[in-house]
Order: C-alpha cells, then structure tokens, then sequence
C-alpha cells in the first residue's frame, strides 16, 4: 500500500481518486497509442514551464542535438522565469577545431572553447539541426557555454552511465546561467 516504514514518501507519491481507486506517481509522461498500449514519452522533471507558458521538454531537445558531430554531450537548461531555453555543450575538439579553421578563428583549446564567435558559431549549427529536427522555436537554445572540459563520472556531472546530473550541472555553471540570462 506504500512505502515500507516511510509515511512522507508514501503521501508524496500515492494518491487516490475520486472513485477510491489507488495511484502510484511515478514522473513519467506517456501517451496511449491507437492500439490501447501505453508510451513512455518524457520525464516530468524534465518539463521546464517557460515564461510565456509553452512547456518545453529538455530531454527532447537535447535528443535531437546531441547526435550531431559537433556535440560530445549537450544539457538544455531553462527555467520559469524567462522565455527562452540555454545550453552547456561539450564540443567535439576535432570538430570545433576544423570549424574554428574555417571560420579563421585560433587558440588553445580553452580559449576557442570560450570564444565568444566560437558559441555563435556553434549556436548557428545547433539552430539548423534544431529546425531540420522539428524543434519548436521556443525550444531551440537561444545562449549556449562551450565548455572544454569533459562531463565524466569523475567530474560528478554525470552519472556513471553518463547520464547527466542536472542539479550538479546547473551548480557547475551558475555563473554561466545568470550571465546568458543577464543578470551578470
């Protein structure tokens, strides 16, 4: 009926309805398929209300851009206060280097990765992949931060199977998100 020996956790995640019919939440989001089977679509954890109140689903937008050359790991980031989504992105070094090349742009590892033309560049890449993926426009990120560092288990930004870590990444780059939102 719960929760073994644990009241608090039993309340939050058990309900029952009107018809006295009993409930488990588990945070999944699904849809009924026309044969009657039900989906896994989404975590609701990860449905973010932007200000303008469209909901935006992080892990699809982060499903359709990572698998781009460019992109080694990406985490989409937005919150209720403002209309538009951000991004963290781990670029892929000979990727960004032969774009960098391209675009007459040199330095170290570091400093391309904190170039304010390189995020651009990068940006622009990202916004045509978003659109070729059916994104909608307020889910395409509209500020990204190049970070130069991997996201590994040791760094604690991931998980050991490399799933992100979302609260240890919004701690990582606060910095970061208070300036793409402009408070810095």
């Amino acid at each position: 009926m719960g929760y073994y020996k644990n009241e608090a956790k039993t309340k939050a995640d058990f309900f029952e309805d009107e018809n006295g019919q009993r409930w488990l939440c588990t945070g999944d989001i699904g849809e009924f398929d026309p044969d009657g089977c039900l989906k896994i679509i989404d975590r609701k954890k990860d449905l973010v209300k932007l200000q303008a109140g469209e909901y935006v689903s992080l892990g699809k937008v982060e499903a359709a851009l990572k698998n781009l050359p460019l992109i080694d790991n990406i985490c989409a980031y937005a919150n209720s206060y403002h209309s538009y989504v951000i991004g963290f992105v781990v670029p892929n070094q000979k990727e960004l280097t032969d774009l960098a090349r391209k675009k007459g742009l040199k330095g170290t590892w570091e400093e391309l990765c904190n170039s304010c033309e390189m995020e651009n560049e990068v940006l622009k890449v990202l916004s045509e992949a978003a659109v070729s993926a059916s994104l909608e426009k307020f889910e395409i990120p509209v500020k990204i931060r190049l970070s130069p560092e991997p996201w590994t288990p040791e760094t604690g930004l991931v998980t050991d199977a490399f799933k992100l870590k979302r609260k240890e990444l919004k701690t990582h780059y606060q910095a970061d998100i208070e300036r793409m939102y402009g408070r810095k």
